[in-house]
């Protein structure tokens, strides 16, 4: 049985989605992006429908809180981001 997906952001165009997508994948929390353009024939559509967002129920609350936190843009090493923490000042 799959499990219940919930939307959680919309987006007026695909590659802020898309990126959004990326963040939340690099945190292992698998995420789809929701598109009504008929296949990208209507691309127009998306005024009346934008593009959603989707992950589980279940990683709702933490894929928000990953996509809300500041990024501080410090490099501190390869695979060393993080977004749980409050920028250094």
């Amino acid at each position: 049985m799959g499990e219940a997906m919930v939307v959680i952001r919309e987006y007026v165009n695909e590659m802020e989605a898309l990126v959004a997508r990326s963040v939340l994948e690099a945190h292992q929390l698998p995420a789809v992006v929701l598109r009504d353009d008929a296949g990208g024939m209507l691309p127009a559509m998306r005024l009346l429908y934008p593009v959603r967002l989707a992950v589980r129920a279940v990683d709702a609350a933490q894929a928000l809180h990953i996509l809300d936190a500041p990024f501080d843009g410090s490099d501190d090493g390869p695979g060393d981001l993080r977004y749980d923490t409050p920028p250094k000042r």
